[in-house]
C-alpha cells in the first residue's frame, strides 16, 4: 500500500559518481540488496547521523572515518542493520570496507559502511565478501536506479529524485535516492538517504547546506515516532560542473540552497507516500504560534496520536481526536477560544468547540481524499510550521509484526 503511483524515475547523472547493486543473499534470494557509490577524488562530503544512543555499528564506524579521510566509497546493505552486534559488529563492518579498500587500491578509512534491516542480528559478513568483487565491478555512471532499488527494505518503490539549475550560464546538477517506510522520526537525520550534486562546494558551506536542508525536510516527518538505530543522510559535491557555491554569491547560494532544500523536501514526502501501509499523506501545518518550538509541539502531538491517524485510516471525521492532540501538546496559557482548526478547506473547530458552520458530511468528504491537510492556528504569534505523517493501518501492524518470519 502507499500513497499515489510515486514519483517518475527520471534522473539527471551526477559527474564523479558511480553507482552498482547486486543480489548478495543476505537476507533474501532475489533482492538487490548490497550496494556501492564511488565518489571521484576531493569530492567535499557532509553526513548527518542517527541520535540514537544505541547507534548502529556501521554508524559509529562511518563518523570515525570521515574525521580521519575524504571519502572515496559509500558501501550499503540491506536485510541486516548490524545494530544492537557490540564489538563484534564494529569488526564486521570493518572487514566489509576492508575489502571495498583493497580492491579499490584505497585505505580503509576512505571506505564508508551503512547497513538497513532487522535489528540485533550479526551481519552475514560472507555473503557481502563474496558479492564486492562484482558489485565493485559493475560500478557505473548510469546504475542510479539499480542503487535506489537496492537500499529498499520494507518500500514497496524507490525513492529517485533530481533537480537542476543554471548559474553562471552552467548547468547544476542535484539528485538523491532515500529509503524508509517505518521507525521514522529521523531526529537529525533520515533513515538512508545520498543526495549528490556536480558543484564545486567546499566542506563548510556543504555542511551548513545539509543541516538546512535536513532541518526542513526529513526532520519534519514522522509514521511512528520511533528514531531508527541506523539513521544517516550524506550530502556529496563533487565539484565537476566547474560551478563554485560560496557565500560571496548572494544570489547564486541561495539559488542554489533553494532547489537542494526542494530536493530534500520532496525525498522526504516521498518517504511518508510509501511509508509502511500507508493510505493517506497528511499534511499538518500549525500557524500563528509564538515560536516555531511550539508550532512543532502541536504539530507532532497530532501526527503521533494513534487515535488521530486511525481515525484518518478509517476516513472518519472524529475531529475530537484532533482537538484532544492540541490540548495535551503541553502548551501553556492557549486561548482556546482563538484556535481554529480545520480539515482541508473545512472549519472544524472554532471559538473552543465545533464550528458553527461544520456539518458531518463535510467532514466525511474531506476524510476521502489521498492527501489531506489538517491546518491549526493558535492565533498567538507569527511563526509557522509543517511536519509530514501518513495513517495507520491494519497492513503496518502486519509488516511489522511479521517483520522477522
Amino acid at each position: 500500500m502507499a500513497v499515489g503511483l510515486g514519483r517518475s524515475l527520471d534522473y539527471k547523472l551526477i559527474a564523479g559518481i558511480r553507482l552498482a547493486a547486486v543480489k548478495s543473499k543476505i537476507r533474501y534470494p532475489d533482492k538487490l540488496d548490497l550496494v556501492l557509490i564511488e565518489l571521484t577524488e576531493n569530492a567535499s562530503v557532509s553526513g548527518v547521523y542517527t541520535q540514537n544512543t544505541f547507534c548502529a555499528a556501521p554508524v559509529a564506524l562511518a563518523k570515525a572515518h570521515t574525521q580521519n579521510s575524504i571519502p572515496r566509497y559509500f558501501l550499503i546493505n540491506t536485510g541486516n542493520a548490524n545494530a544492537g552486534t557490540g564489538e563484534s559488529g564494529k569488526v564486521s563492518a570493518l572487514r566489509c570496507c576492508q575489502k571495498i579498500a583493497d580492491l579499490a587500491g584505497v585505505s580503509v578509512q576512505e571506505v564508508l559502511p551503512f547497513s538497513t534491516g532487522v535489528i540485533g542480528e550479526h551481519l552475514p559478513v560472507e555473503k557481502i565478501l563474496a558479492a564486492a568483487p562484482t558489485v565493485f565491478a559493475d560500478l557505473s555512471e548510469s546504475s542510479w536506479v539499480e542503487a535506489a532499488e537496492g537500499i529498499l527494505t520494507t518500500d514497496t518503490r524507490p525513492k529517485l529524485a533530481s533537480v537542476q539549475l543554471e548559474i553562471g550560464g552552467k548547468q547544476v546538477s542535484i539528485t538523491g535516492i532515500a529509503k524508509g517506510s517505518g521507525m521514522i522520526k529521523p531526529n537529525m537525520a533520515t533513515m538512508l538517504s545520498f543526495i549528490f550534486t556536480d558543484a564545486d562546494i567546499e566542506s563548510t558551506v556543504l555542511d551548513e547546506f545539509l543541516h538546512d536542508a535536513v532541518e526542513k525536510s526529513f526532520n519534519r516527518i514522522t509514521v511512528d515516532g520511533d528514531t531508527s538505530t541506523n539513521d544517516c543522510c550524506m550530502l556529496v559535491a563533487t565539484g565537476k560542473s566547474d560551478v563554485s557555491i560560496n557565500k560571496l554569491s548572494t544570489h547564486d547560494y541561495c539559488q542554489f540552497k533553494a532547489a537542494l532544500e526542494s530536493l530534500f523536501i520532496t525525498l522526504a514526502t516521498e518517504l511518508i507516500k510509501d511509508a509502511e501501509g500507508a493510505s493517506k499523506f497528511i499534511t499538518i501545518t500549525v500557524a500563528s504560534g509564538a515560536s516555531s518550538l511550539e508550532c512543532r509541539r502541536v504539530a507532532y502531538s497530532i501526527a503521533e496520536s494513534p487515535l488521530v491517524k486511525t481515525a484518518l485510516f478509517a476516513e472518519d471525521p472524529n475531529w475530537g481526536r484532533i482537538l484532544a492532540a492540541v490540548g495535551r501538546s503541553g502548551l501553556e496559557n492557549l486561548d482556546l477560544q482563538s484556535i481554529t482548526i480545520d480539515l482541508g478547506s473545512v472549519r472544524i473547530v472554532s471559538g473552543g468547540g465545533v464550528d458553527p458552520s461544520y456539518l458531518e458530511e463535510m467532514g466525511q468528504v474531506a476524510m476521502q481524499k489521498d492527501e489531506i491537510i489538517i491546518s491549526v492556528s493558535l492565533n498567538r504569534g507569527n511563526f509557522s510550521e509543517s511536519v509530514w505523517t501518513s495513517d495507520l493501518s491494519h497492513e503496518y501492524i502486519s509488516i511489522n509484526s511479521d517483520y522477522r518470519t
